[in-house]
């Protein structure tokens, strides 16, 4: 596992959003949500390669929710967060249960709400600065489409979000990168992933956009980064996604 392995693009692509939106400042302790799927290992892996050569100093931790209430096997996580030394928790809820018992209709943005408040709370009881999320361009795109077909909005996650509560920012470093380059970063590195296996992603309405993106791609060319284009020209809509905000 080379961390100062990860390709000259897909730094740039992360350098770049970290400077368009001010993701990262002097003395940030960034709370890493290491949810075990490739796009949260890799997160932790890059900026862990960015706080060895950044003239920026901040500090890194994790946290893993795990939805099985302590039933996964998360040896290759905390092996990993040790290689790294990167002090890391775990906290164990039955996240997997509790959507079943609720029968959610929409359990991918439940399941997402209820990880993040409690990425949040562990975030806040270790008095960290910032909750470090790995949501990418695919997420991007996915998001906006679920808001504008399934409620009527053209609207997004922020890749940059203060949350009062808790006094905490939310931040995401890898909007500008598509999932691809990220699945086939994380294979060439040899990065840990621990799936979960989740049992109710395959019929959501996520599931569906995705397949639909699939589709639509072969014939829109450059979905994505329309996509994107119109998320940051779009302050007017709400969309908080101004460079610099």
């Amino acid at each position: 596992m080379n961390i100062h392995g990860i390709s000259r693009n897909s730094r740039r692509k992360i350098g770049s959003a970290i400077h368009d939106f001010s993701l990262i400042n002097e003395g940030d302790r960034l709370m890493v949500g290491l949810s075990g799927g490739k796009d949260s290992v890799f997160l932790l892996a890059a900026l862990k390669g960015l706080q060895s050569r950044s003239p920026v100093h901040f500090s890194i931790e994790a946290c893993t929710v795990d939805p099985t209430d302590g039933l996964a096997d998360l040896s290759p996580l905390s092996s990993f967060c040790s290689g790294l030394e990167v002090p890391y928790t775990v906290e164990p809820v039955p996240l997997f249960r509790l959507v079943g018992d609720r029968g959610e209709k929409s359990p991918c943005s439940f399941c997402a709400n209820m990880r993040r408040g409690i990425l949040s709370s562990v975030a806040a009881g270790k008095r960290s600065t910032s909750l470090c999320l790995g949501h990418h361009l695919d997420d991007v795109v996915e998001t906006v489409l679920l808001n504008l077909f399934f409620s009527g909005r053209f609207d997004c996650f922020s890749p940059s979000m203060w949350q009062d509560r808790t006094g905490i920012r939310v931040i995401r470093p890898l909007v500008y990168l598509e999932e691809a380059r990220i699945a086939r970063e994380t294979e060439r590195l040899c990065l840990p992933v621990v799936d979960f296996a989740c049992p109710f992603s395959a019929g959501s309405e996520r599931a569906w956009i995705k397949t639909m993106i699939a589709t639509l791609e072969g014939s829109v060319k450059g979905l994505r980064q329309n996509v994107l284009h119109a998320l940051v020209t779009g302050k007017a809509l709400g969309t908080g996604w101004r460079a610099g905000s």
